[in-house]
């Protein structure tokens, strides 16, 4: 990337100079008004920098598509084959129009916005609208970041619909954004998930419909090239896919996805951080997140008693995630969120995995007032920003956990 702009920059450098050199030294204004019968052999000097200029400015200007991605130096070899450039006045151009970003004030998702579970009992013809939006916000305080989202929140909402039903999906692209984008829904029978059909760019938007042939929880997310940049910068969601008979009822559900971010500087590095591509390629997040950011005060709450299913999505693009609650075992595990006919479910189960581009679903009981970390089990993840808090109020159970104090502090408080 840099080094494109470097070229241009330099070309752009040349050429001006090249200019300067002929008006000024070789009386070129002189020549054309036929003050002078022949150009002087400074004027060649002054053409030949200027070519020289002219060159490094296509060099520079590769006519690749942007992405905002890999530097010209990783040429990508994804399916289409095209390493990103950033041409210098597109590099101007986000400048300058970044200013129109929207600054979210909390680009995380929240958990707790899980669609109703569907009662009735026929398919019917479902529309949803997404809207893709790149903006800036909070990976923690002070740490800010370009998303590129659906609906200005990481992850996307999450999407409910009935097996057989059929979607009507619209998606546009906010006229503030600076890239095409799409959506590819891994719900969805047909080419790239509705991505092939679904490209819009800034101010655009498209229309698909496909049918829920099976039930599952499934990821969604951008495919536009280059994907993993896409993603990388939180362009995901989940998509149940309910089955015909339902799922069976909980008290409190919630939404959790797991992804990557790739930032120059390192950890904890304030102010805007820039994308690494470096960091992308060799599999080395900076951060690794629930919901789009390093968590701040508990948003899930339940009470002791009541049951809870957890809907966990991996939008990827490198980690497989070894999803655990410290302190709880899950009841129940859809691996892998498969459901229906032949579909085995797992009992008493510790940690699971949820593999990038993945899901999976768990449902334990609340039995133990406290606060309980949720963590990819890969535990130096926790250092970079994968956790969350479950809270559970109600009254202790010692019956199943309590503290048992030393004598000489019972005797004491006698």
């Amino acid at each position: 990337m840099y080094n494109y702009l470097i070229l241009q920059l330099f070309g752009f450098i040349l050429c001006a100079a090249g200019m300067l050199f002929l008006t000024v030294k070789a009386g070129l204004w002189q020549w054309f008004y036929k003050k002078i019968k022949k150009p002087k052999k400074s004027t060649w000097v002054g053409i030949g920098v200027i070519f020289l200029g002219l060159v490094f400015l296509l060099v520079g200007d590769q006519k690749y598509k942007l992405h905002f991605a890999m530097p010209p130096t990783m040429h990508s070899q994804a399916p289409d084959h095209n390493p990103p450039s950033l041409p210098i006045w597109n590099a101007l151009d986000f400048l300058r129009k970044s200013g129109g970003f929207e600054r979210v004030k909390d680009i995380g998702a929240n958990p707790n916005a899980v669609p109703e579970p569907i009662t009735r009992s026929t398919t019917e013809v479902v529309k949803i609208s997404l809207t893709t939006k790149e903006v800036i916000s909070e990976i923690a305080p002070g740490i800010y970041n370009n998303y590129w989202t659906y609906n200005g929140q990481v992850p996307g909402p999450m999407l409910r619909v009935r097996e057989g039903d059929t979607v009507e999906l619209t998606l546009a692209n906010d006229k503030s954004s600076l890239h095409e984008h799409n959506i590819d829904l891994h719900a969805t029978t047909g080419p790239g998930g509705g991505a092939a059909v679904t490209k819009v760019k800034p101010g655009e938007t498209k229309t698909f419909t496909w049918k829920a042939l099976q039930p599952g929880l499934y990821i969604y997310h951008c495919a536009t090239s280059n994907v993993s940049v896409h993603n990388s910068h939180g362009q995901y969601g989940l998509i149940l896919v309910e089955p015909k008979e339902g799922l069976p009822k909980v008290d409190k559900e919630f939404y959790i996805v797991q992804g990557e971010l790739y930032t120059q500087g390192g950890i904890g590095k304030k102010g805007l951080v820039l994308f690494d591509p470096t960091a992308l390629l060799s599999g080395n997040p900076t951060y690794v997140t629930f919901n789009g950011k390093v968590e701040g005060a508990p948003r899930m709450k339940v009470n002791k008693g009541e049951s809870v299913r957890i809907y966990v999505g991996n939008g990827g693009v490198n980690l497989v995630s070894s999803f655990h609650i410290i302190g709880e075992i899950f009841d129940t595990v859809y691996p892998e969120a498969a459901m229906g006919s032949g579909s085995s479910l797992f009992k008493n189960v510790q940690t699971t995995a949820v593999l990038p581009g993945g899901a999976a679903i768990v449902e334990f009981k609340a039995d133990v007032p406290g606060n309980y970390v949720l963590v990819d089990h890969a535990l130096a993840r926790m250092n970079k920003g994968a956790w969350a808090v479950l809270d559970v109020s109600g009254d202790q159970s010692p019956d199943i956990f309590s503290q048992k104090m030393p004598d000489n502090i019972r005797h004491t408080s006698n």
